[in-house]
């Protein structure tokens, strides 16, 4: 244990030397970048994690020790029954409609402890891909529609068809290649004579458990967080888009729709929505061609995406490695989902 807190303690320092070395270079070799756009950019964000993966690591050690699992996972039974992937990861696609980032840190915490396997860890955070449609869906519902309207309900439509086609994909898996899961029910608290130690034991739980593995989180996620975004201010973000849009899009949309599609690509959300409608009005392209551009738009973005939003996040949570994995495996589903809803769409409107 001596050993773990010695090795702990020398990562976390080099963590903050690396972590303050990028906050000078950010502040004084960047131009443009001040200790108000790193608090606001970075700072923020990145104690939003913290607390959120704080949360999920600390319901996840509630969870086990009062035996809320299969009461938190009622919702998702039958589907994860279904998958052979059991209760504890039902609890965390339960979560995932709250928050994501909850969820995976209720998914780190069982899966540090044994309790799911390397697969089962995989296969929940690409199912719960589903909640996170839900959870974003009032705002990408109210500014899509009244910029887009019939176009942009489609597109709504199609990724939602998406979204359930990558469950029933990972669900079908985990039938077919995962053994029944064992929920151990003698490990939850029996009812009238553990549930009131177990309650007491719950703060001493959480303070010798989560502490270590919160600090093992933040030690990745500020550096990857602080590189990230240096490489977002240095350009490098929008080099990959210039260079992106020239060949994928001319190729597979009508060049009028092209504006669009890079418009997309910026962080700016709601102007890539804004420049469709725009074109559609216009008549410049038709519905159809608005649904497509939108959809390649989104593929397109994806790895960009990824790269600056969910890259920080998911190898602090996960760990470099498998964090790395997880991404790269999800959002590869993620595309060949959308790129599969796409042809059809494509099909059926040209049938």
């Amino acid at each position: 244990m001596q050993r773990k807190n010695k090795s702990l303690i020398r990562s976390l320092q080099a963590s903050f030397v690396l972590s303050l070395g990028l906050i000078l270079i950010l502040v004084f070799l960047i131009q443009g970048v001040g200790l108000y756009d790193l608090t606001r950019d970075v700072g923020w964000p990145i104690l939003r994690i913290i607390f959120f993966v704080a949360l999920g690591l600390a319901a996840g050690e509630i969870i086990e020790a009062t035996g809320w699992t299969r009461s938190l996972s009622v919702l998702a039974r039958p589907l994860f029954s279904f998958a052979r992937l059991g209760e504890r990861c039902s609890a965390s696609f339960t979560t995932a409609f709250v928050s994501g980032v909850t969820a995976n840190g209720m998914l780190v915490s069982f899966y540090d402890r044994g309790l799911i396997d390397k697969k089962r860890l995989f296969l929940t955070n690409f199912i719960n891909q589903l909640p996170a449609f839900f959870l974003h869906l009032p705002t990408t519902l109210f500014v899509i529609l009244p910029l887009t309207g019939t176009p942009g309900s489609v597109y709504l439509l199609l990724i939602f068809v998406a979204a359930v086609l990558r469950t029933g994909l990972c669900a079908l898996y985990g039938r077919l290649r995962l053994s029944p899961p064992t929920e151990d029910p003698e490990e939850r608290p029996k009812a009238g004579d553990k549930g009131k130690s177990s309650a007491l034991e719950i703060p001493g739980l959480i303070l010798s458990r989560v502490p270590g593995r919160l600090a093992r989180i933040v030690q990745f996620v500020v550096p990857i967080y602080l590189l990230v975004y240096a490489l977002h201010r240095l350009g490098c973000f929008d080099f990959i888009r210039t260079a992106m849009a020239g060949t994928a899009v001319s190729a597979l949309i009508p060049i009028e729709a092209l504006s669009m599609v890079v418009v997309s690509f910026l962080a700016d959300y709601t102007s890539g929505f804004a420049t469709a409608g725009a074109l559609a009005s216009s008549g410049i392209l038709s519905s159809h061609q608005v649904v497509l551009a939108l959809l390649l738009g989104n593929v397109i973005a994806l790895p960009i995406r990824s790269l600056r939003h969910q890259l920080p996040r998911y190898l602090g949570i996960f760990s470099p490695k498998l964090g790395t994995q997880i991404l790269v495996m999800g959002q590869s589903l993620r595309v060949a989902s959308l790129l599969l809803v796409g042809a059809g769409y494509m099909l059926v409107g040209w049938g």
